[in-house]
């Protein structure tokens, strides 16, 4: 017999559920999120409210990192395939990147061009080729949201905020930890 799982509204809309009652939900549901590609579980995971102790701690997604070989013949190929120009390149000397941001909507695509033959995305291009390096997630406190996902088992590649492109502090995940993905934390700062 299923127990009935009890939950309350709150003034802003968002269900409260105890810890348990999370628990029952993920257990449910576990069938059909195993049979989801580890990209949309993930998405799912980081989206879902249920999960994050009544509120949305991921505000939004940021950005779809994109490695490439070639920046300038990259804006090109988006800007026909976007229907728009980029609207910045910038470069971040520490990590050897240039990068190029495209707007869609209330995210952004970042096309990625390695600066130098050591930089993380030549090893990535070199090892995977040109394509989707990683996705990026805009939160409100990125020390305490590192702090809960290493609680909840993600490994952090740097555990203390660094400064990266697009006027953000950014953290990243290590993809072994959360199903082949790398993921990046960022924070807008001031």
């Amino acid at each position: 017999r299923k127990s009935k799982i009890v939950n309350r509204k709150l003034p802003n809309g968002v269900r409260q559920y105890s810890p348990s009652q999370r628990a029952q939900i993920v257990n449910r549901q576990s069938k059909i999120v195993n049979r989801l590609n580890p990209s949309v579980f993930l998405l799912v995971l980081c989206a879902h409210p249920i999960l994050f102790n009544n509120s949305t701690i991921m505000l939004q997604i940021d950005h779809i990192g994109i490695a490439v070989r070639d920046l300038s013949a990259s804006n090109e190929l988006f800007r026909k395939l976007l229907g728009t120009e980029h609207y910045k390149i910038e470069t971040v000397e520490r990590e050897q990147v240039s990068t190029s941001f495209f707007r869609i909507g209330e995210s952004k695509i970042e096309l990625l061009e390695a600066t130098g033959p050591d930089s993380p995305i030549a090893k990535y291009i070199e090892k995977k080729g040109e394509g989707i390096h990683h996705i990026a997630f805009e939160v409100a406190d990125i020390v305490a949201e590192v702090e809960r996902l290493e609680q909840e088992g993600f490994v952090p590649i740097n555990r203390e905020p660094k400064r990266g492109a697009d006027n953000k502090l950014v953290v990243f995940l290590h993809p072994k930890s959360a199903n082949g993905v790398l993921v990046e934390l960022c924070q807008t700062t001031n």
